[in-house]
């Protein structure tokens, strides 16, 4: 096998199946290979980081073709000699790009649950960013949560945090969004954040933007309780007010509140003997939760071929997509 298939920005707001070269050279002792079965499309990095070209970090570099994708389950065909946590056959997670084949180390891989589809699973990664914040506020179950932005990250998020046990309220301005939250079982839904409400002023413990909109931002400082948490998942992509950092500031500085990133990379890859919560133990996690059921999905997803890509990211450039997630099948090309 000399050659894949894999989805690349080829231009600006422009998406293709092509042909690229395929791994090579000998599988090294402690790698897995095997072809992809499904991918999940970002929205976020891949719609506004490269289809868009818009950058978050200064030193992305926008030229293309681009390769995305970073969620892909595969079935290992071949392990290395030295693997002994995968065997042939095994369905796998992997934090791998929209392509026909994945070749990858076996620690970096997590196993999907038998009983879990695999298109499913691909959710996992997603699940994981607002993880970390699971595994780090100083929020307790039973407290209250206020999930801002209720797209891919921010529905998701909303299900970790009431399956583990918080009192979650939603807010997105998007009518369908909202009837999506309220099926997945968030009771306490609004158009914008709930500031002056006088049943929710004040009584929340934890704000988790997943907008990136800074009056999101502002106004959830405002609503926390003292000491409360405002925790910043969503990439700000772009500028959408003109809000004075010294409004925020000033909501800070008054109300004792914890302003904090929500990077999901403040955790390590793997656990280590001082912290037990890690990236790959976070999608473990995932995977177990969605194969119980614990997470609200269906009808939340929609599975399309690679060579439909196109279609699919200007669904959601155009913001058509029907449902919350996009997810390439592999084995229809």
């Amino acid at each position: 096998m000399s050659k894949i298939q894999a989805v690349s920005f080829t231009a600006k707001e422009k998406a293709a199946l092509v042909t690229i070269d395929a791994p090579v050279g000998a599988l090294k002792p402690d790698e897995v290979q095997g072809h992809t079965l499904f991918s999940l499309i970002s929205p976020g990095t891949e719609v506004a980081a490269d289809a868009l070209g818009i950058s978050a970090n200064a030193s992305v570099n926008d030229d293309y073709p681009k390769f995305p994708g970073y969620s892909s389950v595969i079935k290992v065909e071949s392990i290395g000699a030295d693997v002994k946590t995968v065997k042939s056959g095994d369905v796998v997670f992997c934090m791998g790009g929209h392509r026909s084949f994945h070749r990858v180390a076996a620690v970096d891989t997590v196993l999907v649950p038998s009983n879990l589809p695999p298109e499913v699973a691909t959710l996992s990664r997603l699940m994981g960013v607002s993880m970390t914040t699971l595994t780090t506020t100083s929020a307790r179950p039973g407290d209250r949560v206020l999930v801002i932005g209720l797209g891919p990250i921010g529905y998701l998020c909303s299900q970790i945090f009431k399956h583990a046990g918080y009192d979650v309220l939603g807010c997105d301005p998007d009518a369908q969004r909202q009837q999506w939250a309220r099926e997945g079982g968030i009771r306490n839904i609004f158009k914008s954040v709930p500031v002056d409400g006088p049943a929710f002023a004040k009584k929340v413990a934890l704000a988790i933007d997943c907008a990136g909109h800074e009056q999101a931002v502002l106004d959830a400082s405002n609503l926390v309780q003292k000491g409360g948490e405002v925790v910043l998942v969503a990439v700000p992509w772009q500028r959408k007010t003109d809000v004075y950092a010294h409004a925020l500031l000033n909501s800070v500085f008054r109300n004792y509140v914890v302003l904090r990133t929500g990077w999901e990379w403040e955790l390590p890859l793997h656990s280590v003997a001082s912290l037990n919560h890690s990236i790959y133990g976070n999608l473990a996690t995932c995977l177990r939760w969605l194969a119980d059921g614990a997470i609200h999905i269906e009808e939340r997803y929609t599975v399309v071929k690679p060579a439909d890509c196109q279609a699919a990211y200007q669904s959601y450039m155009q913001r058509t997509a029907p449902r919350l997630f996009t997810i390439f099948d592999w084995r229809k090309i």
